[in-house]
């Protein structure tokens, strides 16, 4: 296989197909590892990651339902269907288990993923996360807004939310892309996952997941705070927690402390 390649995933769900586009990196017969982006981002945000790790890991990459390339389908859906999404890649490019990294909205398609599908999974790290994120009514209040205002209003806010005042500064540029790639979402998919996370609460089944676990945590993180990580390293007997010095978005922000404890935890025989 070549060393990177694109595809599309056919997904039949609910009486229609909806298309999942995802990026390999790496070679093919290399250990697996799965990344799974953050909401109102796209599978370019695993950029610095896919770069470093595809020497030593066949790197897969996709855009969550409702975001990037990939469509969100008609009907509603939960998170059960965004971790059944990832079932559909593995599928789809013949891979029985794989290591999964997800972060936000990311990190809670892997908790699902580990509490029902532990089967398909060698690691699992969540980053920036937790069992239940912010409430339903707030989810629900940002779906009606995009809906109705469209992306704009989202976009104009969430450089505050995703990095501290320091890196937003340093950064620029890295800072403008990723607000442009959020500008550029379809408003409805946005949505559909904002109505996805107001139903999603795993607080109730953390404690079952019994994958090898790394929780990683931003020291600045407003939105799923050092706190939230804690909790949830200590629902899952031997998990590990790191903190990096970053806000919300931390694979972006302290890239090369988030993938030096990503590649440490992945690689170690017993997590």
């Amino acid at each position: 296989m070549k060393h990177t390649d694109t595809g599309i995933v056919v997904i039949a769900w609910n009486g229609e197909d909806t298309l999942l586009h995802y990026r390999t990196d790496g070679e093919r017969g290399k250990p697996c590892l799965v990344l799974s982006n953050s909401l109102g981002t796209d599978l370019s945000m695993w950029d610095r990651q896919a770069a470093e790790l595809a020497s030593d890991f066949y790197v897969v990459r996709y855009d969550t339902r409702g975001h990037g390339q990939s469509a969100s389908g008609g009907a509603p859906f939960g998170i059960e269907r965004l971790g059944l999404d990832v079932v559909a890649l593995l599928d789809h490019l013949d891979i029985a288990r794989a290591a999964f990294c997800g972060i936000s909205m990311g990190g809670l398609t892997g908790q699902w993923l580990g509490i029902h599908q532990p089967q398909r999974l060698t690691k699992l790290v969540l980053a920036n996360t937790a069992a239940r994120i912010g409430t339903a009514d707030t989810w629900l209040a940002r779906a009606e807004q995009v809906r109705r205002d469209g992306m704009a209003t989202v976009a104009d806010g969430a450089a505050a939310r995703w990095f501290t005042p320091a890196f937003i500064a340093r950064e620029a540029a890295t800072v403008a892309r990723m607000i442009a790639t959020l500008r550029g979402q379809d408003a409805e998919g946005y949505a559909a996952c904002c109505a996805a996370l107001a139903q999603a609460d795993l607080r109730a089944q953390a404690a079952t997941i019994a994958v090898p676990t790394l929780v990683i945590a931003g020291e600045y993180d407003p939105v799923t705070t050092v706190d939230d990580a804690h909790w949830l390293q200590r629902q899952m007997a031997g998990a590990q927690l790191a903190e990096v010095p970053a806000s919300h978005l931390s694979n972006v922000e302290a890239a090369h402390a988030f993938t030096a404890r990503l590649r440490a935890f992945v690689s170690s025989p017993a997590g």
